[in-house]
């Protein structure tokens, strides 16, 4: 099967594409196929999406970004910080 990434509102539509065909009465593996993913796939976008709407995602997604850049600017102020501490270490 081809690997691909699906936006996360592609993700959202087809959760409930699936909902949609689970109330007509189709089992989980029949849903999946006509959704072109795997079970496991539809369980793990279940379990991190559902019941999300769009613009909640949207949210998720920028505060995801500026988490990865608050994460990268401790790390460097750690490292500064340590880089600090040698140096002091020799003068004494």
């Amino acid at each position: 099967m081809k690997k691909t990434r699906h936006s996360t509102e592609q993700i959202i539509e087809k959760l409930r594409q699936a909902d949609v065909a689970l109330g007509k009465g189709q089992k989980v593996p029949e849903a999946c196929k006509s959704l072109g993913i795997t079970e496991q796939t539809y369980y793990r976008w279940r379990q991190k999406y559902g019941g999300m709407a769009p613009d909640l995602a949207k949210q998720l997604r920028v505060l995801e970004k500026e988490n990865a850049r608050l994460k990268k600017l401790v790390a460097d102020q750690a490292l500064d910080m340590e880089i600090l501490k040698e140096a002091a270490k020799g003068n004494w």
